[in-house]
């Protein structure tokens, strides 16, 4: 399976307003008991294309930049998010998502987060699956991680410190990052493992979301998942239909 340059999949959402902007920057804590905000919304942003995302080579620390295609669906990223009133932005160190992060231009200014820092791949940077599997047919990095890289205990660990610290901020959080460590944020946020995320396919340049069901800070939910930068944000829900007038309803008239 190529793990890095996926086909196009539909965003999953969990609700017709995943999107819903309303939680204001700068709204106080939700539940007090539990030290969690229920005003907390992760927005997990992949970085845009590369040419080792074309290629679906493996690229954990390698330092490569966006392409020109990559760079455009950065500012769409941005577009799509200007209206968003973020509390905070973190981004990866890593020039990929800087570039992704600084093109989209979102404000507050941004901050650099370590552990958003991709899976480190170890000896396998820069191959692709295809490739390790030539020698390791039975291979499978989120189960068996990377020689000389980070093990799934290892990125479990990193990830969940950095949840840890998400849990304290309050409002809509900006989060530029990688693919791999998208997935597996996402799959730990609801209380998956490692190796179940492989499951969470992720596209460049798109944007899923993170938060609370039912604003219960003990029911961690994806609200939403893969949304191409390009699609639009909340759908106008369908109107009820009107009521048939009794009068006309008792003449048998077709509407």
């Amino acid at each position: 399976m190529d793990l890095e340059n996926q086909p196009l999949l539909k965003p999953i959402s969990t609700s017709d307003n995943a999107l819903d902007t309303t939680v204001p920057a700068e709204q106080g804590p939700g539940d007090k008991a539990s030290g969690h905000s229920t005003s907390l919304k992760l927005y997990l942003i992949r970085h845009g294309e590369t040419e080792w995302s074309l290629s679906g080579q493996y690229s954990g620390h390698s330092d490569i930049p966006l392409t020109a295609h990559g760079e455009t669906a950065a500012r769409e990223v941005g577009k799509r998010l200007q209206h968003v009133p973020f509390a905070h932005v973190l981004m990866s160190p890593l020039q990929r998502a800087r570039q992704t992060c600084l093109l989209a231009a979102l404000k507050p200014a941004p901050e650099i987060e370590p552990n958003l820092t991709e899976w480190d791949n170890g000896d396998y940077e820069g191959r692709t699956p295809a490739e390790i599997r030539e020698a390791q047919p039975e291979w499978n990095l989120f189960r068996d991680g990377a020689p000389n890289g980070e093990s799934p205990a290892q990125i479990s660990g990193r990830v969940d410190l950095l949840i840890a610290h998400l849990r304290t901020l309050d409002g809509n959080v900006a989060i530029f990052s990688h693919g791999h460590l998208c997935r597996v944020l996402a799959a730990r946020w609801i209380g998956l493992s490692v190796e179940q995320s492989e499951r969470l396919l992720l596209n460049t340049a798109s944007i899923s979301i993170l938060s609370y069901a039912h604003d219960c800070p003990d029911e961690p939910a994806i609200a939403l998942w893969n949304s191409e930068a390009n699609e639009s944000f909340n759908p106008a829900p369908v109107p009820n239909p009107a009521p048939v007038p009794a009068s006309v309803a008792a003449k048998g008239t077709t509407l």
